[in-house]
């Protein structure tokens, strides 16, 4: 389905440097995927892996060391125009992981949730504005009455909302995601991300959702792709990834992921992957098309293996 459809966003060869010249650090070191049409991308991958800092990189938070970030078939990483990087601010949203911290604390919920309008809307009234800001709230779940408050009265997951709010108001097209429910209660992940998916539907929204937390992955992504350190690993629409791993990380990935149940034993410890056992010095990795729409790094030696586990696999 969506090989027919043309990528909302494409990230190719993507880069990402932090440092200096001399000593640079190379977090994101050639990424590409496409994010298609109302779909739920995922991004997985441990901490310091580059997730967040590709979500970051396309927002254009974080200057780019290589490659291209197309959105709708223009090119928005790099210097861009004035007037692409305003359609871009309102375009593409982002959700950030700890809601406390990314909300103005001295501010009341009305200018948090309205702040992007001053640059973006700048001809209308204030009553307009505080009839978007109230319909915002209404749309993640707060009473408009919730406007005149501060955010240390409100509880995580309501805090959290506010943040959703703050992004839909500017009414875009992509969100990146950035583990947004990773800081709630377990009793409150549920209800945030029902909230996005109610959204993704009336809204015809696109996710990006970046998380470590694979069984979360699972419940909303479509597709999936797996980092560990500034490269992808593997990618493949969600039961496709989690039937059939074929990477060896991404299977110590899914085999860390906690059986819900005490009743239920853990088949088999977690694995470990410890990439200095291969060397890649005469054959190195490449990031090839293993079958259609699922995507792994490998050498030809690990590639032909995974072609073998392929056509064993039943169908």
């Amino acid at each position: 389905m969506s090989e027919q459809k043309t990528p909302l966003l494409s990230v190719r060869d993507l880069k990402v440097d932090f440092g200096t010249r001399r000593h640079p650090f190379h977090a994101v070191k050639g990424v590409s995927f496409d994010i298609f049409p109302g779909e739920t991308f995922g991004l997985v991958g441990e901490s310091g892996s580059g997730k967040t800092t590709i979500g970051r990189a396309i927002i254009r938070i974080y200057e780019t060391a290589g490659g291209e970030v197309v959105f709708k078939g223009q090119k928005i990483n790099g210097k861009i125009s004035k007037e692409l990087d305003h359609e871009i601010t309102r375009k593409i949203q982002m959700i950030f992981q700890d809601p406390m911290a990314s909300l103005n604390e001295r501010a009341k919920v009305d200018y948090i949730v309205s702040e992007g309008l001053y640059n973006s809307h700048k001809g209308i009234s204030k009553e307009q504005r505080q009839e978007m800001v109230h319909q915002a709230l209404l749309d993640v779940g707060l009473l408009p009455e919730f406007a005149s408050r501060f955010p240390h009265e409100f509880s995580g997951g309501q805090r959290q909302r506010i943040g959703i709010a703050r992004a839909l108001i500017m009414q875009p097209e992509f969100i990146v995601a950035d583990e947004p429910i990773s800081a709630l209660d377990v009793s409150i992940r549920a209800q945030v991300l029902n909230l996005l998916a109610d959204l993704q539907q009336k809204r015809g929204l696109t996710y990006l959702f970046i998380s470590h937390d694979l069984s979360v992955m699972r419940f909303i992504c479509d597709r999936i792709a797996v980092i560990h350190k500034g490269l992808l690993m593997e990618l493949a629409d969600t039961e496709t990834l989690f039937r059939h791993p074929l990477h060896a990380y991404t299977q110590a990935l899914l085999s860390a992921v906690p059986v819900p149940s005490p009743d239920l034993k853990q088949e088999q410890p977690p694995l470990s992957y410890d990439e200095s056992i291969h060397d890649y010095s005469v054959d190195p990795p490449v990031w090839c098309e293993i079958e259609p729409g699922h995507f792994v790094r490998g050498n030809q030696k690990e590639l032909e293996a995974f072609r073998e586990v392929l056509r064993e696999k039943p169908e």
